[in-house]
């Protein structure tokens, strides 16, 4: 090992290491910057595979017959998985191969990836109630609203004890009935597999970067990982227009649009793609060294220092000499100082928040404003997510350029936070569409305003006789702009047409209500939205924007503050802890209560094939907002 003099002359073995200065540096600058653009692409990859999961959530609820609660558990099982070994892989993992480790990790990622898309290849084809299926009369029509002694209830209603029974153990040895397990699972081993990514790769970075060159760095690792998402939610766009069954069955058999609240799309497909992303990415890093020396200063500056040199005023070359045991990371150090403290918990508050909505923020656009999931899914990753990239960049850039200290940079956090959070209050309670008129769900029979639930508000005078299954949800639209639940509940007596141009005529519940002469059809499918809620969506948009350019913004300097308040020796293992406390008490959770507090607004729940309540159909705008 080499050392510095005090009068500052080199050793023999340190002039014999530095006959050719300027090649070895500009290798080892070289090195720094390749493990640089590996992890770049390895935070691109993972960030690609979660939020692909995210754009996935409302598909996979559905396919799965869940509910928001169970789907948010689902989800949130990433951060159990990242859990597990996160505070070990920080204390311990920069003492071993770094850039080795994060090979493994992105290794575990795609094999949770895969795990999570191979369930859709053990299940049968995706079924869901029409009346489209239903049976038909002798002139061809569809008998939508039979006379109750003619009814055969089927497997659906409540009132055969015998019958539920026999549907019940069926359901029990289905085997696909609990296939939503496996996805829990693999996105649980993904969360593992990401777990010395973060903490080991920032921390190395920071290890041998320059002071001033480490935030800029750090800021580009993060920046071109945003663009994760923008093409894992762009991806998710795609995916979710193709139907989930797509190359086994007939598509012209299918009568639902991307717009329905039945419609699954091929929600597998890109975990597949995700997982050849990660193979890809952990390659690089089985080939980068374990140490580096520290960037050497700007020309005149004086010589190098290495990251240990700040603590013991020696310079090493070689990297291999181990901390002294006062030095090794200490927790008691660790939450001994009050900024991290502080930080620690602001960030929990903001992560909960920032979860949530994310989780969720698709779902809402589809639900608030009647956009499709592929429509959603495109205006997130191409609107927001690109701005949030931007942002993160010129914060970082704005830590270099101006070289903000650890004030400035916890007050431009601070400032940005607040705005931004206005912004969002702005977004969630000024935007808005009316509800959905569904006829004894938002609207009566008769077309007075009101909000009811529970399936039994869906029965009226003129449908009581046709005995209409409850728990039915296959909308159909008549001419006035309101939803019927299903044909039958319109009181239909007759079709024409086929698939998805089938229109139902002879409906009582619109003759009984509406003036002579009107008409007494409908079609398949839930009413459009009408032109205001197009401008509040354009509006919900605009404002989403700009305050997640302006949250961004305080990103990188909130996230540099958190490293320059703590010893140098601490970087991995207070990274670690902030990771696992934000994922224990942030990402956790909060998809969990979310997704409960979600559930609680649903208007018109389905029904599993066992009987029990499955995905939610339509909920309460005005309470989900």
């Amino acid at each position: 090992m080499a050392r510095w003099s005090d009068g500052g002359a080199m050793t023999s073995q340190q002039s014999l290491c530095s006959k050719d200065p300027a090649p070895k540096t500009k290798r080892r600058c070289s090195t720094l910057k390749l493990f640089i653009m590996a992890l770049a692409f390895a935070y691109f990859s993972k960030a690609l595979a979660g939020s692909y999961m995210k754009s996935a959530i409302t598909q996979i609820e559905r396919r799965f017959e869940l509910s928001t609660t169970h789907v948010g558990m689902v989800d949130g099982s990433f951060e159990m998985g990242n859990l597990l070994f996160l505070v070990l892989v920080s204390h311990f993992g920069a003492r071993l191969h770094r850039p080795r480790l994060i090979g493994v990790g992105c290794l575990l990622m795609a094999a949770g990836s895969f795990l999570t898309g191979l369930p859709h290849f053990f299940m049968g084809s995706y079924t869901y109630d029409t009346a489209v299926h239903s049976s038909l009369s002798d002139n061809g029509s569809i008998a939508a609203c039979v006379d109750a002694p003619e009814l055969d209830p089927g497997p659906t209603l409540a009132d055969s004890t015998g019958m539920n029974r026999t549907l019940l153990v069926s359901c029990v040895k289905d085997p696909s009935s609990h296939m939503w397990i496996y996805v829990l699972l693999g996105n649980a081993l993904r969360g593992l597999g990401e777990t010395p990514v973060t903490p080991l790769g920032i921390s190395y970075i920071d290890d041998y970067a320059r002071a001033e060159n480490s935030p800029f760095y750090i800021a580009c690792v993060h920046t071109i990982s945003l663009l994760g998402p923008v093409f894992g939610f762009l991806l998710g766009s795609a995916c979710v227009r193709l139907y989930v069954d797509i190359g086994y069955v007939d598509l012209d058999s299918v009568t639902i649009s991307p717009k329905d609240a039945r419609w699954v799309g091929a929600w597998w497909l890109g975990f597949f793609i995700s997982t050849a992303l990660l193979l890809i990415s952990a390659i690089p890093f089985w080939f980068l060294p374990r140490t580096l020396p520290k960037q050497g200063p700007p020309e005149g500056e004086g010589p190098p220092t290495h990251p240990h040199a700040i603590q013991e005023g020696l310079l090493e070359l070689d990297g291999d000499v181990p901390p002294s045991p006062e030095d090794r990371p200490s927790l008691k150090q660790l939450f001994g100082t009050p900024a991290y403290l502080l930080l620690l918990c602001s960030g929990v508050l903001r992560f909960n928040a920032v979860i949530g909505l994310f989780t969720f923020k698709a779902k809402y656009i589809e639900q608030q404003f009647g956009q499709s999931a592929s429509r959603a899914n495109f205006v997130i990753g191409a609107l927001t997510l690109p701005v949030l990239a931007v942002g993160i960049f010129l914060g970082g850039l704005l830590m270099k350029r101006y070289r903000l200290s650890v004030f400035s940079g916890a007050l431009l956090s601070f400032v940005t936070s607040v705005v931004a959070f206005f912004l969002f209050l702005l977004l969630h309670l000024g935007t808005k569409c009316e509800h959905v008129a569904v006829a004894g769900l938002t609207v009566s029979y008769n077309g007075t305003a009101g909000v009811w639930g529970g399936d039994e508000a869906v029965v009226a005078p003129c449908n009581q006789a046709c005995s209409c299954p409850l728990e039915a949800w296959d909308p159909v639209c008549s001419q006035s702009g309101i939803t019927y639940t299903s044909p039958c509940t319109a009181g239909c007596l007759g079709s024409s047409g086929s698939g998805k141009a089938t229109v139902f005529h002879n409906c009582s519940c619109l003759s009984h209500f509406y003036p002579e002469g009107g008409s007494t059809s409908v079609s398949l499918g839930q009413c459009p939205r009408g032109n205001d809620c197009v401008r509040s969506f354009t509006s919900y948009m605009a404002i989403s924007v700009l305050s997640s350019f302006i949250n961004a913004l305080g990103g990188m300097p909130g996230y540099m503050v958190i490293i320059r308040c703590i010893a140098p020796e601490l970087k991995s293992l207070a990274l670690g802890i902030q990771a696992m406390v934000y994922r224990a008490l942030g990402g956790l959770p909060a998809p969990v209560y979310f997704g409960a507090l979600i559930d609680t607004t649903c208007l018109k729940w389905a029904s599993t094939r066992c009987g029990d309540r499955g995905t939610c159909r339509m909920y309460d705008s005005n309470m989900y907002r």
